[in-house]
């Protein structure tokens, strides 16, 4: 995994205000920091597209539980899956699209004593975050953060530390779905031992 020594500075708003298509690779290798001093470098995304994805939760419109989606690019969009865990979003592109990208597994690199507290069943770091429920048990990230702003708050960020997207991620069908199998919305590291499935 490549590093930098680059200060690293959060992400602006215009990178969210595009195509989740362009935005979902193009945060490979970002920061997810947490204020308490986690942080760990996203490995593998999913680009939902709302009205020209079925599988996109905005597909049909607008509702309480998805309306973070159709809110200023930027934001976090946390939903809650098969009764039992959260998922974690970055919404992009305008007010109107409804369109996001699942952040689905990261590779840890600090703050790893409080991300072990946070899964205690982990049985290793590469465990920890190599999927979107554990990642956000080990960020503790829940209802509470969904719509938090990632650009201007302060207490959850993406940040940009130098390192750069990968030039060729492996880009494949996204996971788990029932509709829209076939769309190749899924990026991910190449011979990276965090994510989730390869």
């Amino acid at each position: 995994m490549p590093t930098s020594r680059k200060k690293p500075r959060p992400l602006p708003r215009s990178f969210y205000r595009r195509d989740p298509l362009i935005v979902a690779p193009a945060l490979l290798n970002k920061l997810l920091v947490c204020h308490d001093g986690r942080a760990g470098r996203i490995v593998e995304v999913e680009a939902y597209r709302g009205a020209d994805d079925p599988a996109a939760h905005s597909y049909r419109g607008k509702t309480p539980r998805n309306a973070v989606m159709f809110g200023p690019p930027g934001h976090m969009y946390v939903y809650f899956t098969y009764g039992m865990h959260w998922c974690s979003n970055v919404v992009c592109e305008g007010t109107v699209e409804g369109s996001a990208v699942l952040i689905r597994a990261l590779q840890p690199v600090a703050g790893l004593d409080l991300m072990h507290a946070a899964r205690p069943l982990a049985k290793n770091d590469r465990q920890l975050c190599n999927g979107p429920a554990c990642l956000t048990q080990a960020m503790s990230i829940s209802k509470l953060q969904d719509g938090i702003d990632l650009v201007g708050g302060d207490a959850y960020a993406l940040v940009d530390d130098g390192v750069p997207p990968p030039v060729q991620p492996v880009q494949t069908t996204r996971i788990g779905l029932t509709k829209a199998t076939d769309f190749p919305w899924r990026w991910y590291l190449a011979d990276c031992a965090y994510v989730s499935r390869k």
